[in-house]
């Protein structure tokens, strides 16, 4: 069945995978940036100068969403397995 202990395993391993995830996402942002806007402009038909915010906002929302649904929950296990 679903523990507590089980729960608070799996909302930690969440946690980890996409803080790795927007981790990788951010250094490949930031270190290869004129090559991913290239590919993502001629894929989507977008220009390169619109590509910056969307890149940020893509960074922004995927953290406040781990925030949200991963690491709250995870802490809130925690507390209430203590």
């Amino acid at each position: 069945g679903m523990t507590i202990e089980t729960l608070t395993t799996f909302f930690g391993w969440c946690t980890v995978i996409n803080f790795v995830i927007l981790g990788i996402s951010t250094l490949a942002l930031v270190c290869c940036r004129s090559w991913i806007t290239g590919i993502h402009s001629k894929l989507m038909g977008v220009e390169e100068s619109a590509l910056a915010p969307a890149y940020f906002q893509y960074l922004g929302q995927y953290k406040i969403v781990t925030l949200t649904l991963n690491l709250a929950p995870y802490l809130a296990l925690r507390i209430m397995g203590s």
